[in-house]
């Protein structure tokens, strides 16, 4: 106390001076200021800081994938959905590093070693391109070659394969192509092994959501929608015909409502059960492989599946070696294929990639879809059913007596009533492994 009355006394004269009251008049004016600009102005700096923030989050949403920086991913082959998983993989390496992925190449031809003899097809040939960058705006996006200004200036990552390149690995090669020097350059040129084997860091739904922008172009999509036509229109028949026999006086409405039918992905060509007959040994399960008469036992043994219907078989005809796959199905499923269904002709037009799309598109719209847990083809068609069930609130659809639109099955794996078991896909699950390599893991 006593140093601040000796500072006192020396910083401020004395109090009846009138040097001290102009002083007292100058700090109270300066006080009054203060307050007053901080009332007027001061909620004003809070809304533009407000504003420029807001600014900024839209900013980062619809800008936040740059457009002047690429991946280019090699050319994607095998199967339809392995290359559909490696195409979102693709994708999601390109989001990772907060670049636009190069349009990529597909495979129309169905070869895994003669790289050679794989015919290449334009992804925007298989695809709506535009679509797909519109339902994925903010998550991921597609460039053209053409969007490239240095077509010469790529850095070439290469991504590394075998035991020894582990998950975290690759990780690491990642975080390092994100920033300097290699984020400087134009194009990120990834080599190596397909994208479908490239590590996996990503959450099913993040591939659901790439998954979800795949539109098919109008002239394959038409022709998925005359395969299915026609499916009803079967139907429509097969029912009309019960409906006269039982004398139904209401036949007229009945025809106007919409036919269901049943698609069963059969898995028993020869490349599938050379493969799958391997799996087994090597994993050392027994429900991998399924022969005919196990298929259509379980199918026939399907709870409150409503007959007569019609069953279309989804089978690859090139590789089918059994001819007597209509044969000994339970009365009131009537089992048709291509050929006996009058479509084989849509199918002969194209290659192995576009009638493997059309067949894709049939199964996915069907009222029940059955197919095996070890094929990716199944695992895609049903983690795209589970995502329509969960758009209609359908949270789990795997109890007995649930009656759901959409529902599937995984005829590999025994059920209720030997019947085959429910299957829904596990959105929250960490990794699209179980779907990538095929798995018995079905969430029911």
């Amino acid at each position: 106390m006593d140093l601040l009355s000796k500072s006192s006394k020396v910083l401020l004269p004395p109090l009846s001076s009138i040097a001290c009251k102009c002083f007292a008049l100058v700090i109270i004016v300066l006080v009054l200021r203060a307050a007053f600009i901080s009332t007027v102005f001061g909620g004003f700096e809070q809304n533009q800081i407000a504003i420029s923030h807001n600014f900024s989050l839209s900013y980062m949403s619809e800008y936040g994938i740059r457009k002047d920086k690429f991946v280019e991913a090699p050319q994607i082959v095998w199967g339809l959905n392995n290359q559909k998983i490696a195409f979102a993989r693709a994708c999601l390496t390109a989001r990772t590093l907060n670049r636009t992925l190069l349009m990529p190449s597909l495979s129309a031809s169905l070869f895994y070693k003669e790289v050679d003899l794989l015919q290449p097809i334009s992804f925007d040939k298989v695809f709506r391109f535009e679509r797909f960058n519109s339902l994925c705006n903010g998550f991921v996006r597609l460039g053209h070659y053409s969007d490239v200004f240095n077509q010469t200036g790529a850095f070439e990552v290469q991504k590394g394969s075998g035991r020894r390149w582990t998950i975290q690995r690759d990780m690491d090669q990642l975080r390092q192509s994100s920033q300097d020097p290699i984020d400087r350059y134009e194009v990120i040129h990834i080599t190596g092994k397909n994208p479908f084997l490239w590590h996996d860091h990503w959450p099913v739904k993040d591939y659901a959501r790439i998954f979800e922008c795949l539109v098919l172009v109008d002239e394959i999509a038409k022709e998925a929608d005359k395969v299915i036509d026609k499916i009803r229109e079967v139907g429509r028949e097969v029912k009309g015909k019960a409906q006269v026999s039982q004398h139904d006086n209401h036949l007229e409405g009945h025809q106007l409502h919409p036919v269901s039918y049943v698609a069963v992905h059969m898995r028993i060509e020869k490349d599938w059960m050379i493969h799958c007959k391997k799996l087994e040994q090597r994993l050392n399960v027994s429900q991998i492989c399924s022969s005919k008469a196990e298929i259509t036992e379980r199918v026939g043994n399907i709870l409150g599946l409503k007959t007569p219907t019609v069953v279309y078989l989804a089978v690859a005809d090139v590789l089918l070696e059994d001819s007597s796959i209509l044969s000994g199905w339970k009365e009131g499923l009537l089992p048709f294929e291509k050929k006996k269904l009058g479509v084989d002709g849509i199918y002969e037009k194209y290659p192995y990639l576009i009638k493997s799309a059309i067949d894709y598109e049939v199964c996915l719209r069907a009222d029940v879809f059955v197919g095996n847990s070890y094929s990716t083809f199944s695992s895609l068609i049903v983690l795209e059913r589970t995502q329509k069930m969960m758009r209609m609130g359908v949270g789990n659809s795997c109890g007995s007596g649930t009656d759901v639109r959409w529902p599937s099955y995984a005829y590999n794996i025994p059920g209720e009533s030997k019947g085959p078991q429910r299957w829904m896909t596990n959105m929250a699950d960490s990794s699209l492994q179980a779907i990538s390599y095929g798995s018995n893991r079905i969430s029911c």
